[in-house]
């Protein structure tokens, strides 16, 4: 007998978001790992608020919002805040009821600055690492450092001369036609008016130049967790100093450690600043024509092969970065935006990760 489209609408007696998610559900690990973390960073999160006024929208559902845009490949607030109002598992995530409205999408506008200037992003890193530590799965002698590009917010039609007084005149519309065959542009002498942070780069000869950010990652070798996440600007030693950054303010003083990395990294200086800090430089060798600055008082230990195998790993976390989270290209302007935005799909990725080897240990 054939079924009728029309049927009869039924009241919900007793359900709630909780009833929809199935037990098995891998989300269920993640969200657990979550609460876990923001439970410690109450005080931290409670800090940032004034006693008095009305109750704002919780930062604990700003922190979780942030996450799902990355677990699910959200591209902007707007849209998530959408989906919000109909999607059950999001609601259950945030610990709404299934009646509970959205809040609106410039929550996350008018609370941007509040998280920035509190570095709640970076706290909420911290706490995810140390439970990973907690339960064994971080080394803390051993790592690898790499970097990319992330495409920046902003057309290269914006990349307009630093000294120019007024904008060209173009054509109607919002994307007016702009020449730029036989002008030589660089980031010495020209400056994008959309995103003055972002920076002319390319990946190496004969790609396309694009406005970009540099992207820079600290990964433990033992399970592959995201210990650190940087955006400066595109610079030609922008990865060597970023890592210098992350190992210092990650790394546990006066104690021996190892840091490999690509062939980018192979220069004398940062060699001399790695070994300064008492870490062992488990470089890959540039030998194009030059001598390379890692010897044989490294290359010639075991330990310096596994580094090289084990450091291709942090290639899975800049493409579950670029892919998943959709850091490919950054959806913000600056900086300090972007490492906000940047640092909540890291903890995202170390979530994923995190849950995955809990159910390979039961």
């Amino acid at each position: 007998m054939r079924g009728q489209t029309e049927r009869q609408a039924m009241m919900l007696v007793g359900v709630t978001t909780e009833d929809f998610i199935p037990a098995d559900h891998p989300i269920r690990r993640i969200r657990t790992l979550t609460d876990t973390v923001l439970t410690r960073l109450s005080p931290q999160l409670s800090a940032m608020y004034s006693t008095t006024g009305r109750p704002s929208v919780p930062p604990e559902h700003l922190i979780k919002g942030t996450l799902l845009m990355a677990l699910y490949s959200i591209r902007s607030e707007r849209q998530f805040c959408e989906r919000l109002r109909y999607d059950l598992l999001f609601k259950w995530f945030l610990g709404l009821n299934i009646t509970d409205p959205a809040f609106d999408a410039t929550t996350f506008t008018k609370n941007r600055e509040r998280l920035l200037g509190q570095e709640i992003a970076m706290a909420v890193l911290g706490e995810v690492v140390r439970e990973a530590r907690k339960k064994r799965l971080v080394s803390d002698d051993h790592f690898s450092v790499d970097g990319t590009l992330l495409q920046a917010w902003a057309s290269l039609k914006s990349v307009r001369p630093r000294d120019e007084q007024d904008p060209p005149a173009g054509g109607s519309g919002k994307n007016p036609e702009v020449d730029f065959h036989g002008h030589r542009r660089s980031n010495a002498t020209h400056v994008s008016s959309t995103d003055p942070e972002a920076r002319l780069a390319r990946k190496g000869d004969g790609q396309e130049t694009k406005l970009c950010f540099a992207g820079h990652l600290l990964m433990e070798n033992r399970s592959g967790l995201i210990l650190d996440m940087l955006i400066t600007e595109a610079t030609g030693t922008a990865e060597r100093d970023a890592a210098l950054v992350m190992l210092d303010r990650r790394r546990a003083p006066r104690k021996r450690a190892t840091v490999g990395a690509d062939k980018g990294y192979d220069t004398r200086a940062f060699v001399e600043e790695l070994r300064q800090r008492e870490i062992t430089p488990h470089i890959a060798q540039n030998t194009s024509g030059r001598r390379s600055a890692t010897d044989r008082r490294t290359t010639h230990h075991r330990g310096y092969a596994r580094s090289q195998r084990i450091r291709k790993r942090i290639e899975e976390c800049f493409g579950w970065l670029k892919t998943t989270a959709g850091a490919r290209k950054l959806r913000y302007i600056g900086v300090r935006r972007n490492q906000l935005f940047a640092t909540f799909c890291a903890v995202a990725f170390n979530l994923v990760r995190l849950a995955n080897l809990e159910t390979q240990s039961v």
